[in-house]
């Protein structure tokens, strides 16, 4: 068997057995974030597996507060069950998504939203524009994997998060990144870390 590459290793990355697809650093600092912000919600576009919503509940768990609303548009049979997860079935930018998903975070005093499914500039743009009024004052907007298309790797990939996000601050002064979140040097969301200013 072959010795995975590097771009692979993010394919072989659990959370009690289930698939993250995540770089275990920027896990770490989502730990971090859900401990300062202790958010009522966090929104997850893109589930795939469902490591990472599983992740997220069980720091909830420890917190003793959390819940997870996350979208995908490929369903998979086998996903961990939380009761802190809610699973929405169908794209994140589809009308009836969006609407059962601002149901969920109505009221709510603290919401966090992570953005991690389809990797196109538009499609991500869109969702920077629809997720981020959801975002509360003062918690935080990621935008996932904005290290490919050559920032650093994947340079092959085309216009994707990182072009989106440049997009997405030049037509708002409500987020600013928080470079700080990438001190472990090693991210798989450079400048993706956004939080909302306060009021």
């Amino acid at each position: 068997m072959a010795e995975p590459g590097v771009t692979e290793v993010w394919k072989d990355t659990y959370w009690l057995g289930v698939p993250t697809q995540k770089c275990p650093l920027d896990l770490w600092i989502y730990q971090e974030l859900l401990h300062e912000q202790r958010p009522d919600l966090i929104i997850e576009t893109g589930t795939a597996h469902g490591g990472s919503a599983l992740y997220m509940a069980c720091v909830c768990d420890q917190l003793g507060r959390g819940e997870i609303v996350t979208v995908d548009i490929y369903p998979i049979e086998a996903r961990p069950v939380h009761d802190r997860v809610t699973y929405v079935a169908g794209s994140s930018t589809d009308p009836g998504v969006v609407s059962e998903v601002e149901r969920l975070a109505d009221g709510r005093e603290c919401v966090l939203v992570i953005l991690d499914s389809d990797h196109a500039r538009d499609h991500v743009l869109e969702e920077l524009r629809i997720y981020g009024r959801l975002v509360t004052p003062g918690s935080y907007l990621v935008v996932e994997d904005t290290n490919v298309n050559g920032h650093p790797v994947f340079p092959e990939h085309g216009p994707g998060p990182m072009e989106a996000l440049e997009t997405f601050l030049a037509e708002t002064e409500e987020f600013e990144t928080d470079v700080t979140r990438e001190k472990f040097f090693l991210s798989f969301n450079p400048r993706g870390f956004l939080r909302r200013k306060s009021a």
